[in-house]
């Protein structure tokens, strides 16, 4: 599984909802009758939820205090199942920005912090017993403190072989020298490197930053504008915004970074991931306050865009695609099988069972399966061979590989809208077909086409 280190100045974002009819004797202000409390993970915290909504497994460095709200925030990254290798301390409170909210409106805003240096040597060991099996490690800089040492952690780093994302802060981008790359927004860009009036400008002046900052490369988010992505040695890549509808840009850059470190971990190079992230940020800014966006909803714009959206998934994430697709109003259609050796009739029957409804889910046998179905020279082709070539064809949203006899547990878990059989079979015969029939769904037959089979062909080869 992939796995991402975040290390930065993590924090509690506190809101109190109430309501408000009156004005306090005691000065010209409203008062607010609190009625709702809600606690959610801000700063570094919020690339690690990000994170995490993306499947990535996470561990998450901070600098926190020796108080109730660190440990309110290590409760919500528990949740996420995001491991936490907090530094606390003991002179410093747990970085935290209340909001009073009434009728829509932040009336108030508090910040409980300590921005003043402090030594950076624990963070970095913290950092140094926290890398090991990462496949990248995210900076999170807001200029809070934790990141005192910023240059020791991205040498550690670069001496693990790890590619080290930097989301920067302030105006010394110096600090940041050997980073595998930085992902400033526009206006932190032209507040080190001057004004950029023109494209050819702006990809001049990222060209002088990775010189002079011996960066690997250099994402530039530019709101509206989309975001430009430089690398040294190869032509500027414009990535023109994603956002339909834009409600809140609260915390898109850490979901820029967060998508960015995720697919860069998991193998993908700097236009890939700086792609993905582009889609990400334009689906976070649609959803009002911080927040994150999953696997699913990225394949479902991608998918809507004819880009994607479609593949291999395990069975988590496929309840997650499924209840997603639901929400849409789709309606989901699933069959299995080994499918083995694919052939016209198999395409023919998966065209028709998508014709049924929206989505076609086609769950497919692993290969010892097969074995104790078909006999020991079985399969012909490998399960991820397999999965590809259905994976492949047009009427084929998701393939998911299952590892008993029948799909049956699978297909009561999914619980399809539509389950499809190929063959001679009575629908009350059907694996998962009674689970399907309980919750309201339909189980259908679907006739093969006739002298094309699997076992034909090879037989076939062999003679």
């Amino acid at each position: 599984m992939t796995r991402v280190v975040v290390a930065g100045d993590v924090m509690l974002d506190r809101y109190l909802f109430g309501s408000t009819g009156r004005i306090s004797p005691e000065a010209p202000v409203p008062v607010v009758h609190v009625q709702q409390t809600d606690d959610r993970a801000g700063g570094a915290a919020n690339v690690a939820v990000n994170l995490a909504s993306l499947g990535v497994e996470t561990r998450l460095v901070g600098v926190v205090g020796q108080d109730e709200t660190a440990d309110a925030l290590e409760a919500i990254m528990a949740s996420r199942d995001i491991r936490c290798d907090f530094h606390r301390v003991s002179d410093r409170p747990t970085i935290t920005k209340t909001r009073v909210q009434s009728r829509g409106q932040q009336l108030i805003r508090l910040d409980q912090e300590n921005t003043s240096a402090m030594p950076g040597d624990a963070v970095v060991e913290v950092l140094r017993k926290s890398i090991d099996g990462a496949g990248a490690v995210v900076l999170s800089d807001y200029g809070k403190g934790a990141l005192t040492d910023v240059r020791a952690m991205i040498s550690l780093c670069r001496d693990a072989g790890l590619p080290v994302l930097v989301d920067p802060k302030g105006t010394d981008f110096g600090k940041y020298r050997g980073a595998s790359v930085l992902t400033p927004n526009m206006s932190e860009f032209e507040a080190v490197a001057g004004r950029c009036d023109s494209d050819d400008t702006l990809v001049s002046k990222a060209r002088r930053m990775l010189t002079d900052l011996d960066l690997g490369a250099l994402l530039v988010t530019r709101s509206e504008k989309g975001m430009l992505l430089v690398e040294p040695g190869k032509d500027p890549l414009f990535l023109s915004t994603q956002a339909r509808e834009v409600f809140d840009v609260t915390g898109a850059g850490d979901t820029v970074i967060a998508t960015l470190a995720g697919s860069r971990a998991s193998g993908q190079d700097w236009a890939s991931a700086a792609a993905l992230a582009n889609v990400a940020a334009g689906l976070v800014v649609r959803k009002i306050g911080v927040a994150s966006v999953t696997p699913g909803e990225i394949s479902a714009f991608l998918h809507q865009r004819g880009q994607g959206g479609r593949g291999l998934v395990g069975p988590k994430e496929l309840r997650l695609l499924v209840a997603e697709s639901r929400q849409r109003g789709e309606r989901v259609i699933m069959t299995n099988g080994c499918f083995d050796v694919l052939h016209a009739g198999h395409v023919s029957y998966l065209e028709e069972a998508k014709s049924l409804g929206d989505r076609l889910i086609v769950a497919v046998n692993d290969d010892p399966s097969v074995k104790r179905l078909k006999g020991e020279k079985r399969p012909i082709n490998a399960l991820q061979d397999r999965l590809l070539v259905l994976a492949g064809l047009a009427a084929v949203d998701w393939v998911v590989p299952f590892s008993d006899d029948t799909p049956q547990a699978l297909i009561a878990d999914i619980l399809p809208d539509v389950l499809v059989k190929g063959g001679d079979y009575l629908p009350e015969d059907i694996a998962g077909g009674k689970e399907v029939l309980a919750n309201g769904g339909e189980v259908r037959v679907l006739a093969f086409r006739d002298g094309l089979s699997s076992s034909r062909i090879i037989d076939k080869l062999r003679d």
